[in-house]
C-alpha cells in the first residue's frame, strides 16, 4: 500500500494559497481515480482508493504545515506503511511556477512541513516538489500564504491534471519518467 500526502493548511482562508499546492495535487488524484470521499482520521483527511490496481491512501494533514509529521506518522503506524512507500507533494519556492522535481531524501529546503515529517519518519521517502517561484520583494511567509495570479493558477491546474494522469509512473518508482511527462 502507498501513502500519498498532500501538504497544506486547513481552512478556507488557506484553500487557494501557494502553500496548499500539495492539497491541490492530491485532490486531483482523488478526483481522477474516483477515490472514496475524504474522512477525518489521524489528524487529517484520509481517502482510500486504488491506482492501476495499487491500493493507496491519500492524506491531507490538518495539523497545519509545521506539524504535518504527526498525521503522517499516525497513518503510517496504523497501516504499517514504510517510509519507502510514502510520497509527499509540497510547494517549493526554489522552482519556477509549474515546474516539478522528484527526489528521495535530502534537505528540507526550509520547508517546515518537510522538516516536521523528517523529524517523525526520517528522510527516506519520495518528495514531489511543486514550483511556486519566489518573490524577493515580498516576505516569504506572506508570499506562500498569498494566492497565485490567474496566469499562474492556469499553469498549476494543467500541471495537477498531468501529475494525476501520470501518477502510475511515480507509484512504480519511475521518477524521471514522471518528470518527463510533465515537461
Amino acid at each position: 500500500m502507498k501513502l500519498l500526502v498532500g501538504l497544506g493548511n486547513p481552512g478556507t482562508e488557506y484553500a487557494k494559497t501557494r502553500h496548499n499546492m500539495g492539497y491541490k495535487a492530491v485532490d486531483e488524484i482523488v478526483r481522477r481515480f474516483c477515490f472514496d470521499p475524504f474522512k477525518s482520521e489521524h489528524k487529517g483527511l484520509l481517502a482510500r482508493g486504488a491506482i492501476d490496481g495499487e491500493k493507496c491512501l491519500i492524506l491531507k494533514p490538518e495539523t497545519y504545515m509545521n506539524l504535518s509529521g504527526e498525521s503522517v506518522q499516525s497513518v503510517m503506524t496504523f497501516y504499517k506503511i514504510s517510509p519507502e512507500d510514502v510520497i509527499v507533494f509540497h510547494d517549493d519556492l526554489d522552482l519556477p511556477v509549474g515546474k516539478v522535481k522528484v527526489k528521495i531524501a535530502g534537505g528540507s529546503g526550509g520547508h517546515n512541513g518537510i522538516k516536521n515529517i523528517d523529524s517523525h519518519i526520517g528522510q527516506n521517502y519520495m518528495r514531489v516538489r511543486i514550483g511556486i517561484d519566489k518573490n524577493k520583494m515580498i516576505d516569504t511567509a506572506d508570499y506562500v500564504l498569498g494566492k497565485p495570479s490567474s496566469d499562474e493558477q492556469k499553469i498549476l491546474n494543467t500541471l495537477f491534471e498531468k501529475m494525476a494522469e501520470n501518477i502510475p509512473l511515480l507509484l512504480k518508482g519511475d521518477m524521471s519518467g514522471f518528470m518527463n511527462k510533465l515537461q
